[in-house]
């Protein structure tokens, strides 16, 4: 099909902020970005495929003046090791646009005056409270806790001057864009949560402009005033096509805009689902078709911290296990719609059972086999009877069932269960060799055409699955075919089994495509990396900070005096968490079967941005078990667990010292 045939397909991540290096949760997304965009390639589509930085804003300002650089000079290194992360992850990205780059600057300041001229932006003052972290003003009932509701950092008043968007205006056209277009928010828990909390009670107008620090772009009638982060960032997916606002538009963006997939994670699906389409309707421009808000990938022994040293970056994975392998992981451990945990220890697991044994072994035994009893030739013998028929054709009829699986869930954008489907191919593969006995049939001069047959069955399903295993493991899905010399099959050719030509030699000595790593060694390095980022981190603070961390006190306003009868009253007991899962529609919540003596209590608590409910499972913790049972967001809730809360507002389960039955008192 010529280039120019091809039906266009549009597909942007979000921006990586500069404020630092992105660990391998942020890294997660471009690597889920590019394996749908080489699978829509790989289906017949044009793909244009947009990644890059968002460089403007308070947080870089200051972080540039602690650095003792400009703000451009510090983007400039930042942003320039983001895109190496990038490109070490094999991102097949074909344009990263920066926020500071000229273009997209000079078209930011004609937006915002187009939007000025036309009303939808008009002069005022804020006043609020501010979280630098998140740029973003909040209002006092927004908190949660006093926090800000998106991160858990503390918030600060703030007061200035700032230009405003209607965002009133278009809301009621905004609502009814999503009720007609149920595919414009995905997951569907994302669309419920922006409808519920945000469009249906009513929007305000929104902050777009900050006169309070000056590293933004400038607004070029009021030069005082920078452009706030979010008229900024999110243009950023038309600029980048060459949107022109006086209506010059470049080729690029008449060809694809709008956008077929804007991936986004799921904390910053507000701006991309409410202010980033109310933008384009007041720009009089057509909605991305499809927003969709993944879940995140955490840590497996808590939130991720400089200072504990457990932040996982894609290098130093990389390191340990090679590129196709953190990018096996990443893709395969995230559920759809909820969060999806990484450590050392699940991805020795996975690199040993998935990768060396069921598809590394399996090509290794299949060439070596073929090298073994027939030279490295493969010949199709077409050789079967009796039961050998069913074997074979219950073989064929599962790889290509798993090939129209894998284009099913890629059409959902199910991709853990599309590489899941792909897996079921090398599966099913080794299973076929205990059912056939390559090695019995080899005893037997007689068997051996029914021998060949079984290999060239063997051989073409490989071919079938390591060509599907392009998007998701490029060097890998290479590496196979190449030992197979064979050619990467379009997908539209994988209706059928057999096209393997019959006489094709493989390689001569099979390259063990992923070694079974030792655990010990494995944890081993992992520590090294943690003493290093440990250091990193006490450089970059200064020991005086280290020192005001090591000796920090917290002093609580303290509460009316009680008498021991009072606190008596109180019952503390030590339970075991047997399940937890995640409260639905619920940011906050976990709802936790606590083991209590011989008695099973169900305890709701606002723990999720600390603890996974995998995390919580077989835990003993201190639990108040004579508190009025009570409905939290509609599930109820039998008893309380203790925690203890720092400065920052991070939380910490309280567990007894030393290991104690389910039930033991606390006195």
């Amino acid at each position: 099909m010529c280039t120019n045939c091809k039906k266009p397909y549009y597909i942007t991540t979000a921006i990586a902020y500069t404020s630092g290096k992105p660990h391998i949760g942020n890294t997660y997304e471009i690597v889920l970005a590019d394996s749908i965009a080489r699978f829509r390639r790989a289906e017949g589509y044009d793909v244009r495929f947009q990644t890059g930085t968002d460089e403007h804003g308070q947080k870089i300002e200051e972080k540039a003046e602690a650095a003792g650089v400009s703000p451009k000079a510090f983007v400039d290194q930042v942003a320039g090791q983001i895109k190496e992360i990038w490109d070490l992850m094999n991102t097949s990205y074909d344009k990263f646009i920066r926020t500071t780059d000229p273009d997209h600057e000079a078209q930011v300041q004609k937006i915002f005056k187009k939007l000025y001229d036309q009303g939808d932006i008009y002069k005022g003052y804020y006043e609020g409270l501010y979280c630098t972290p998140c740029e973003s003003f909040f209002t006092e009932s927004q908190l949660v806790d006093g926090k800000c509701p998106d991160c858990g950092r503390p918030v600060k008043p703030a007061k200035e001057e700032a230009y405003f968007f209607r965002m009133s205006k278009y809301a009621p056209r905004l609502i009814e864009y999503i009720n007609t277009h149920p595919e414009f928010i995905q997951p569907v828990s994302r669309k419920n949560e922006m409808m519920n909390n945000f469009l249906l009670p009513g929007l305000q107008d929104l902050c777009v402009s900050r006169t309070s620090f000056s590293w933004g772009i400038p607004v070029s009638f009021d030069p005082k005033h920078v452009t706030y982060v979010w008229l900024d960032a999110l243009t950023n997916y038309i600029t980048g096509l060459g949107y022109d606002c006086d209506g010059n538009h470049g080729e690029l963006f008449k060809k694809y805009w709008p956008a077929d997939l804007h991936l986004i994670g799921k904390d910053i699906i507000r701006f991309h689902t409410i202010y980033w389409p109310i933008f384009l309707m007041a720009l009089d421009l057509p909605l991305p078709k499809q927003v969709f808000g993944h879940p995140w990938l955490l840590q497996g022994d808590g939130k991720m911290s400089k200072s504990k040293g457990n932040v996982l970056y894609a290098d130093d994975l990389v390191n340990v296990f090679g590129v196709d392998a953190v990018r096996y992981f990443v893709l395969h451990e995230m559920p759809f719609e909820n969060d999806g945990v990484i450590s050392w220890e699940l991805m020795v697991e996975r690199m040993n059972s998935d990768l060396a044994n069921i598809l590394g072994n399996l090509v290794n035994r299949t060439i070596s086999m073929t090298n073994k009893y027939f030279g490295g030739v493969v010949e199709n013998k077409e050789a079967a009877q009796g039961d050998e028929i069913s074997l074979d054709e219950d073989l064929k009829a599962s790889v290509l069932a798993s090939v129209q699986k894998t284009v099913a869930k890629m059409g959902q954008l199910r991709v853990a269960d599309a590489i899941t489907a792909i897996f079921e191919i090398f599966r099913r593969c080794n299973k076929y060799i205990d059912e056939t006995m390559p090695w019995a049939l080899a005893k037997d001069e007689a068997k051996k055409d029914r021998l060949a047959t079984v290999l060239y069955n063997l051989t073409e399903a490989i071919v079938i699955g390591a060509s599907l295993l392009e998007s998701f493991m490029p060097e890998t899905s290479e590496k196979i075919l190449a030992q197979l010399n064979a050619e990467k099959r379009d997908l539209q050719a994988m209706d059928s089994f057999g096209k393997y030509p019959s006489g094709t030699k493989v390689t001569e000595k099979p390259e063990i495509l992923f070694a079974r790593l030792d655990l010990k060694e494995v944890l081993a390095k992992a520590e090294e990396i943690q003493k290093a980022q440990m250091a990193a981190h006490g450089a970059e603070t200064g020991e005086a900070a280290k020192e005001e961390e090591k000796e920090q006190v917290i002093d609580l306003e303290q509460k009316p005096e009680i008498t021991y009868d009072d606190f008596a009253k109180l019952q503390f007991q030590v339970g075991e968490i047997i399940a937890c899962e995640a409260v639905p529609k619920s940011k906050k919540l976990l709802c936790s079967q606590v083991k209590v003596g011989s008695q099973v209590r169900q305890i709701v608590s606002g723990i999720k941005a600390h603890y996974t409910p995998e995390e919580m499972v077989g835990k003993k913790v201190m639990v108040v078990t004579n508190l009025k049972p009570a409905k939290l967001a509609g599930v109820l809730s039998e008893g309380m667990l203790l925690c203890a809360e720092d400065s920052e507002g991070n939380l910490a389960l309280m567990k007894p010292e030393k290991d104690m039955p389910a039930g033991a008192e606390i006195c």
